[in-house]
């Protein structure tokens, strides 16, 4: 399984350099607007509802958001951030009083509100640089591993035994660790200043925990381990973007509010 990962990790590091720095901007705007659609198909999987008629009509509907915000960046886009910001802090006080019923209404409003919001973020991020987008990836991505090789090895403490038993808080604090590493190199590297840089590193990779917490809850609720299969070892573009999906709205905000780019 580890080597699966790893080799599955490999190839989209190499898949989202050519996104990111190879292809024209359309192209990429276009491939990230299809995998948010392909993680809405994902997300329709947990409303609940039988036959694939329901869950296209949630698909349209999360599709017409998001032409809808596309038009109308980046006049929208702060709005947007915003309410995300709110949900998710909502989403972390909902994650420990869980387990709890989800009604089907909750289901497909919650899926407007993590698929909606991280692509406007994903596409605004891009839009100020690829290497700002990418950045925010690797600090999602530090902190998900630091949490996967930590909670391996000393792992005993859990986070949330409810909602993803595997999840240890010593895991937690290795994913912060690595995190707390790559605040300070970049800082090192692009001069800002570590005492503004660490903590809002910190601040996303915590919220990046609740996103993939958020998602899991779902899960557990429709009864499913992964939301897709399309990624070997890792699931599906939910199971790979959950943790994004709360990180990304709070990274691009911070931009703006600490003055970083």
């Amino acid at each position: 399984m580890l080597k699966t990962r790893i080799i599955t990790s490999v190839i989209a590091l190499l898949a989202l350099g050519v996104i990111l720095f190879v292809v024209p901007g359309y192209a990429a705007e276009l491939i990230i607007t299809v995998l948010v659609i392909a993680g809405a198909w994902e997300w329709s999987g947990f409303l609940g509802v039988p036959g694939s008629a329901f869950r296209g009509v949630f698909v349209a509907v999360i599709g017409g958001l998001m032409a809808a915000s596309y038009l109308l960046l980046p006049q929208i886009s702060a709005l947007i951030l915003q309410i995300a910001f709110g949900w998710w802090f909502i989403a972390f006080v909902w994650a420990l009083f869980f387990p709890t019923p989800i009604p089907t209404v909750v289901r497909w409003t919650v899926g407007v509100l993590v698929l909606v919001p991280m692509y406007v973020a994903l596409i605004s991020l891009y839009r100020t640089g690829p290497e700002i987008l990418l950045f925010a990836l690797l600090i999602v991505w530090a902190a998900d591993a630091g949490a996967y090789f930590a909670g391996k090895q000393f792992g005993r403490v859990k986070l949330a035994p409810s909602i993803s038993p595997g999840k240890t808080w010593e895991g937690v604090f290795g994913g912060l660790l690595v995190v707390a590493l790559l605040a300070a190199a970049t800082a090192r590297w692009t001069g800002n200043d570590l005492a503004v840089l660490l903590p809002f590193c910190l601040a996303v990779a915590v919220l990046s925990i609740v996103g993939d917490l958020t998602v899991s809850m779902f899960k557990r609720t429709a009864g499913v381990k992964d939301s897709g299969t399309m990624f070997p070892g890792h699931g599906g573009v939910l199971d790979r973007v959950d943790s994004v999906a709360a990180a990304a709205p709070l990274f691009a905000l911070g931009l703006g509010w600490l003055g970083l780019v």
